[in-house]
């Protein structure tokens, strides 16, 4: 293209001297880019401005090319984030899969790993959370797992508190599901209060849950939660982590299931 651009400033530069045909807007960007590397030595001001006019008009004359080179630049950036989304996931899968504070539920040994991060202040949460229900009792092989990340706001962080309280003094996770679906479909804001009334309600035990709640392994679970968010590059919830899959939003029930199927077989 340079090499290109240089032969036509041997000659003086005219529209009739210089074809625009039905070029994508990526050419006409890589023809100003070329053009902009060798102005210097190859174009006069004339020529260069002439070269810009094309380019301009082609634009003008033909917009929907905006749209696809937007649309190409979206796909790309999609591709990348998922790319570095999978390296995150690979890099963190110890803390993400086999951590020791995390609530493990349906399937410990199964084949494809749905990992949910959730707020319990969050609308969205409580619509996905049948989902997950269904997901899981639909799929015996489905081993799901739970993380706490309290993003939107105080309440939600004593909340998670509490939950984690929960975890510790309930391993099955029969009870931590039971506490969750509880809270989760609540009225109200979910804080320490709602949250300690739902943990007395299903029977656990208050004197214990009120000991684990000023124990350093409630705020290390959720700074663990916190971190692999981070790195993940989350920033709302629901969020999951689906196989090698990251995936943003409560995307529904079928999209659930078909990054379950494409882990499975992948």
């Amino acid at each position: 293209m340079i090499r290109a651009l240089r032969s036509l400033s041997l000659r003086p530069l005219s529209l009739g001297s210089l074809r625009v045909g039905p070029l994508s807007l990526a050419a006409a960007l890589a023809l100003a880019t070329c053009a902009t590397a060798v102005q210097a030595q190859s174009f006069s001001a004339p020529q260069r401005s002439e070269i810009e006019k094309i380019i301009k008009d082609y634009i003008i004359a033909h917009p929907e090319v905006l749209q696809e080179a937007m649309a190409e630049l979206e796909k790309k950036q999609a591709v990348a984030e998922a790319e570095k989304a999978r390296t995150a996931v690979k890099n963190h899968s110890d803390a993400l899969f086999n951590s020791p504070r995390q609530v493990v539920l349906g399937n410990p040994q199964g084949d494809v790993t749905f990992v949910e991060f959730f707020d319990y202040n969050c609308g969205y949460c409580k619509k996905a959370m049948s989902d997950m229900v269904e997901l899981m009792g639909k799929d015996p092989k489905l081993k799901v797992v739970l993380k706490e990340f309290p993003v939107l706001g105080q309440g939600s962080v004593e909340a998670a508190q509490v939950a984690v309280a929960v975890r510790m003094q309930d391993k099955s996770g029969k009870k931590y599901l039971e506490f969750h679906q509880k809270l989760l479909t609540g009225r109200g804001q979910a804080d320490k209060t709602r949250a300690l009334a739902v943990a007395k309600e299903i029977g656990l035990d208050m004197a214990r849950l009120e000991k684990d709640l000023k124990s350093d392994e409630v705020t290390a679970s959720i700074n663990e939660s916190m971190k692999l968010a981070e790195a993940l590059g989350l920033n709302g919830t629901p969020s999951y982590v689906i196989g090698s899959d990251v995936v943003v939003g409560a995307v529904g029930l079928t999209a659930l299931g078909d990054k379950i199927k494409a882990a499975r077989t992948n």
